[in-house]
């Protein structure tokens, strides 16, 4: 069983994270802010597949003078993206920004931190620290010679310390590189030495296949490990399948369990259905159920009821029909061509039937 550490609780736009809160899933926009209502819909799309924060860029003063409208418009915590000019991180808070994500060393002199923290106080709005391979401090590239995991982790302590002696404690780290040993490590040598919640991600992870891949290996060693409040999974990709990918990390390690989850068999020469075809079908029509169920597509007999007697619906194929199944027990063998509508209309009753019964 993962025990996770214990954090400190932080509030952003009404969601707690840390303590024995969620695990929460988040993801980025990709659409030129300042096109707030393109940011809106993208935002909007999100929020569908189940995203719980979403993080904006705001490069510019038109950027931040339409986070009102953006902000106005969607359901969950919304966090502004600040580099270099503080300025932005004011307008954002007045605009009514749920969180700041910034480099304290980057955004410039000490008095101009000083400014970000007071209004961030005024507001109740948490700031995260956010740290990557290419925002390292240029002196401790010095020291350390590159961006190692020790060059990470000193940088954000340095960051925070500054933020600490402003009075500043409503914090949220993160340190995140594309190498994920260095990352791995570097979120293991931090969450040892502050209490704050720790949002985990690797950086620059790649286009779908290599960035589900290094996230699922990085985060997934991080959330065994008990270490992560908050998370990412980077893609260069649409921002949904970041938000996808993310619950199915935390469903692997039973952190969240959330919505229907299709398990089904690699398949074989003993399969007589197309299970790719039909796992892909079970997985787009169930996709939205708000209900936490497990349906199991296989290809055969071998792997139906007795591999799957876990889940609660199920069907796996054979050479006179598909046998349709719940919690391992098999209701009917249907046609191959009525299995999908077979599936679906039990399904449907039976939850609809509990829905019913609760009210």
């Amino acid at each position: 069983m993962i025990r996770r550490k214990v954090r400190k609780v932080v509030e952003i736009g009404g969601i707690q994270i840390g303590g024995e809160f969620p695990i929460r899933v988040q993801s980025m926009t990709n659409t030129p802010t300042k096109d707030w209502a393109k940011t809106v819909s993208q935002i909007k799309r999100l929020e569908d597949v189940g995203c719980e924060i979403v993080r904006i860029s705001v490069p510019d003063e038109e950027s931040a003078r339409v986070i009102g409208k953006i902000k106005s418009r969607i359901s969950i915590p919304l966090v502004a993206d600040i580099h270099f000019d503080y300025r932005l991180a004011l307008i954002s808070m007045e605009e009514g920004v749920d969180k700041l994500r910034i480099n304290p060393g980057n955004i410039g002199a000490r008095q101009k931190v000083e400014r970000v923290v007071e209004k961030a106080k005024e507001y109740s709005i948490p700031i995260r620290i956010g740290v990557n391979s290419g925002s390292v401090p240029r002196d401790l590239l010095e020291k350390y010679g590159f961006p190692t995991s020790d060059a990470l982790v000193e940088a954000a302590l340095r960051h925070v310390k500054i933020l600490e002696e402003l009075d500043f404690y409503n914090i949220v780290i993160s340190l995140k590189s594309s190498d994920v040993i260095r990352t791995v490590d570097a979120y293991e040598k931090v969450s040892e030495v502050v209490d704050y919640p720790l949002h985990i991600g690797i950086t620059e992870a790649g286009t779908f296949l290599r960035g589900t891949v290094f996230s699922s290996v990085g985060l997934g060693v991080l959330l065994f490990n008990g270490i992560g409040d908050t998370l990412r999974v980077s893609l260069t990709d649409d921002p949904v399948r970041e938000v996808e990918v993310g619950f199915a990390i935390l469903k692997s390690l039973k952190l969240r369990s959330a919505g229907v989850d299709v398990i089904s068999c690699p398949t074989c020469a003993r399969c007589h259905v197309d299970v790719i075809e039909l796992a892909k079908k079970v997985e787009e029509e169930f996709k939205s159920v708000g209900k936490n169920i497990t349906i199991a597509v296989m290809g055969c007999e071998v792997n139906g009821p007795g591999e799957a007697r876990e889940a609660d619906y199920g069907i796996a194929g054979g050479k006179n029909g598909v046998l349709v199944f719940k919690k391992g027990k098999i209701v009917k063998k249907v046609r191959y061509e009525e299995c999908f509508d077979f599936l679906k209309k039990i399904i449907e009753e039976k939850e609809n039937e509990g829905s019913n019964s609760k009210g």
